[in-house]
């Protein structure tokens, strides 16, 4: 059967978003290959034509996750750091990517299985994310600032995860917020 141009390009795409979903919902090494391409509406077997291995998948995934992760930090609409760095809080520190891990940043949810994996998944990780700390760097005008910066958004996702209580996340999250633009020197609301 022959395809249109870019239907396989497409198709890797929405494997990679489909199961970027589950990973961060499930945990990666805890969901099967089946289930990854059950979910993405395509048989076992065509995993093949796109991944040479579950772990050519992981290692794709993160790519793939830590690229729109930087997207979005490259699409904030403002250059000045105090508003740059206001818009990122509010839109990470949000309730709504507390409970959306599906949907939310790759961080909080799997850094812990990428620790554990090959080199090779360990350093496109590392890659990616240097790319990404370089952007908060860019706007924070510091590398130790990012890294900071960085930590504890990650850090405050997944304390908040953690607790049941929507009170008690807000005020992880809200605590968070403030914790940083203090760190920063910046005024606090």
């Amino acid at each position: 059967m022959r395809y249109k141009a870019g239907y396989k390009e497409e198709k890797r795409k929405e494997l990679l978003e489909i199961s970027g979903q589950l990973a961060k919902k499930n945990g990666f090494a805890s969901t099967g290959v089946d289930t990854f391409m059950k979910a993405a509406g395509v048989t076992s077997g065509a995993f093949y034509s796109h991944f040479s291995s579950k772990n050519d998948l992981f290692k794709a995934l993160v790519e793939n996750e830590l690229q729109n992760s930087i997207q979005m930090w490259q699409d904030n609409p403002f250059d000045d750091p105090e508003q740059w760095i206001d818009f990122e809080l509010n839109r990470y520190l949000a309730l709504s990517h507390v409970e959306r891990a599906d949907v939310g940043c790759i961080l909080p949810t799997l850094a812990s299985e990428i620790a554990r994996a090959d080199q090779d998944i360990r350093h496109a990780y590392q890659a990616e994310l240097l790319r990404g700390q370089q952007i908060f760097a860019k706007h924070l005008d510091s590398e130790e600032k990012a890294w900071a910066v960085m930590c504890q958004l990650v850090g405050a996702i997944l304390m908040a995860r953690s607790i049941l209580d929507n009170n008690t996340r807000k005020m992880i999250l809200d605590s968070s917020k403030n914790c940083v633009k203090i760190y920063l020197n910046m005024n606090t609301k």
